[in-house]
């Protein structure tokens, strides 16, 4: 990577939530020893939420872009490098459900579409497709 580099990873604090919350679903797995139940929930909650916590540590940045191209998060903890002539599209898809709005960043390469959320990005969708449409052309 050469020159100026953009980054944008998971906000700090959403790993030390799910840090935390793996520890309080543990502590309610050994509690409920009595209740097979109460234990098979609490310890597959606890399971799901090490394993978020520990991929925000092995990949805590979901993206960066320079002047050559991005590098996208693939898989649990893997990247792959789009030079910038693979990438066909940049758009923010937003969904209204309810009372809510969520809005996904689509990196379009034709064959694969990359799904980055505002929790991956530690910064609303719109703000990085606007910053990476704009570090592409260099306006």
């Amino acid at each position: 990577m050469s020159g100026p580099v953009l980054r944008w990873r998971v906000r700090r604090d959403l790993l030390v939530l799910k840090g935390v919350a793996a520890l309080v679903f543990a502590v309610a797995t050994v509690l409920s020893v009595g209740d097979p139940r109460g234990m098979i929930l609490a310890g597959a909650a606890t399971v799901i939420m090490a394993a978020l916590a520990l991929r925000d540590v092995l990949a805590p940045v979901r993206l960066s872009a320079d002047s050559e191209g991005l590098a996208v998060v693939k898989g649990f903890a893997g990247s792959r490098r789009l030079p910038w002539s693979e990438v066909e599209r940049i758009r923010v898809d937003t969904r209204s459900r309810f009372t809510s709005r969520t809005g996904l960043l689509e990196i379009d390469t034709g064959e694969e579409v990359f799904l980055l959320s505002q929790f991956d990005l530690g910064a609303p969708c719109q703000e990085v497709a606007d910053e990476l449409r704009s570090f592409r052309t260099g306006f």
